[in-house]
């Protein structure tokens, strides 16, 4: 009588404690159903995506005519052969350097030179999870000749305060230019030298040939990190410190490089990183590329995406494509499965007109090749170019790679991209200069299935969750399982009948005591 009286007076466990232990006893079928709508969910994300927008309403791309013209275009060729006649002529990175840095003081912007040196390979546990650290190395002579050295230009904007600025960022290897290198060189300056007239301009525009000898990214964040994290030294250590980060002017007539005080200019509301790659002879119009995955998964707002393919599609003609695994696209299951949920797309359209899951099957072999790439990508932490190192300090960018399909002494073909690449990044600086404020209207978190289609976080988390909803209910399964394993050993092990019995169980249910351990080695990490 009293078990009963203590049973109905005990309360009813709450429901979601009842589901719990209902899904931990049934966990394996739960987790085949969970693990099979995942990926069927996974495998409907290409037809989920949605046509990118803009949230912004300030951006407005393509309101103004551009102003970059053919006589810019000439500026520009006359620049490229200037810079490789001293390429040829030039004693190791000074050289080119000194050149560029001359051009801008042509035009009564300001420049300096910014020397750095390689990123040391050495691993320290307190360095593990940030990269903004100065790293300075001192010798007694106080010289090195592995060094790279940036050249940068900033023009202060007419109509500002100086408190914003714009970055450009032309990538180039003073050890081995190439021609396509020399155009990149000659497209940001030109660039660089129509804003330096420009009288609409409210934001500091800085232009940045980095030095990437030792890579693209290293270059731009050596800067970065000065740029952000001063270094202060007295005299006489800045005389003999080999110093990470340093700046420095070159004086042509002495031939000595002379330490001066770092040229910022406003906090960086965008950064936009372009170069010209290898030439595509086959293909029937010039191409870009553009990278957008920075370290950590990070990803830039949306609406600069949304601006730059615009701009390059609409405006200037170019075909806009972003990285893709080449394996997918020749795929052959992936083609059946695309047929297949055309066939399935097409019947559910018919019974719901809104239900739009019927894309072609091209566009989603595509699709999923992009997909596949975004998330890889994400998920690997790992930057897809420089701009990766200005997310660093939460700055958006995406790096350009443009692909044209002339050949390099093709004067006019040559003439004619510089005049459509210069209009499309003047574009893009005119669409950030009239931000008035930061990036953050548009999304931060979504996968790219094409230019002009995502993905966002609302959507590719359902899949996500489907696959990692098993996890915590096995793990609920396993723990309960082996807490009435314990507890049965203990009820076995009283009785000296059952020692035998007891030892059998003990040998089963150690197998998860792993368990115990592991959540103690958890505890200590964290």
């Amino acid at each position: 009588m009293k078990s009963l009286a203590k049973q109905e007076t005990q309360p009813k466990p709450r429901l979601i404690v009842r589901l719990g232990a209902f899904l931990a006893s049934h966990h394996i079928l739960f987790s085949v159903i969970c693990c099979f709508a995942g990926i069927i969910a996974l495998l409907l994300l290409p037809s989920l995506a949605k046509n990118t927008y803009l949230s912004e309403n300030a951006l407005i791309p393509g309101s103004a005519n551009p102003l970059f013209s053919t006589e810019d275009a000439i500026e520009a060729n006359r620049f490229m052969k200037g810079i490789e006649a001293a390429a040829r002529d030039s004693r190791g990175v000074i050289g080119m350097a000194n050149f560029i840095a001359q051009q801008i003081e042509a035009l009564g912007a300001e420049v300096c030179y910014h020397k750095f040196l390689p990123h040391s390979k050495n691993f320290h546990p307190l360095k593990f999870f940030t990269s903004m650290t100065n790293d300075i190395a001192i010798q007694p002579n106080g010289t090195t000749t592995n060094f790279g050295m940036n050249t940068v230009g900033i023009v202060r904007a007419p109509r500002g305060d100086g408190k914003e600025a714009i970055v450009l960022v032309t990538p180039y290897n003073s050890q081995r230019v190439q021609s396509n290198e020399l155009l990149s060189l000659a497209l940001g300056f030109s660039v660089f030298s129509l804003l330096s007239r420009a009288a609409w301009l409210s934001k500091d525009v800085v232009w940045l040939s980095a030095d990437s000898q030792f890579g693209e990214y290293a270059a731009v964040s050596a800067w970065l990190n000065q740029y952000h994290n001063p270094v202060f030294l007295s005299h006489s250590v800045g005389l003999h410190t080999k110093m990470y980060g340093a700046n420095h002017l070159y004086d042509a007539n002495s031939e000595k490089t002379e330490v001066t005080a770092f040229k910022r200019a406003g906090t960086m509301a965008a950064a936009l990183i372009f170069k010209v790659g290898e030439t595509r002879r086959f293909s029937d119009r010039d191409s870009v590329m553009i990278y957008a995955e920075a370290s950590n998964g990070q990803m830039p707002n949306l609406d600069l995406l949304n601006v730059v393919h615009y701009l390059a599609v609409h405006r200037q003609g170019f075909r806009v494509n972003i990285a893709a695994f080449s394996s997918l696209l020749s795929s052959a299951w992936l083609r059946v499965i695309a047929e297949i949920l055309h066939t399935l797309g097409s019947v559910l359209r018919k019974i719901n007109p809104d239900w739009k899951l019927d894309i072609a099957v091209p566009d989603y072999v595509e699709g999923t090749a992009n997909l596949a790439n975004s998330m890889y990508n994400q998920a690997l932490g790992v930057p897809t170019g420089s701009h990766g190192a200005f997310r660093d300090y939460q700055v958006d960018a995406v790096s350009l790679e443009f692909s044209p399909t002339f050949h390099v002494k093709n004067e006019n073909a040559k003439s004619l991209f510089l005049l459509r690449g210069g209009r499309l990044i003047e574009g893009v600086a005119r669409s950030v200069n009239n931000l008035l404020e930061k990036f953050h209207q548009s999304f931060f978190l979504y996968f790219l299935t094409a230019p002009s289609k995502f993905i966002s976080v609302g959507v590719y988390m359902i899949p996500f969750a489907l696959l990692l909803a098993p996890l915590p209910i096995v793990a609920a399964a396993l723990a309960d399982g082996s807490r009435s394993m314990e507890k049965t050993v203990d009820k076995l092990t009283d009785d000296s009948k059952a020692d035998d019995f007891a030892d059998i169980l003990q040998s089963k249910g150690g197998s998860w005591k792993w368990l115990r351990a592991a959540k103690l080695v958890l505890n200590g990490n964290f």
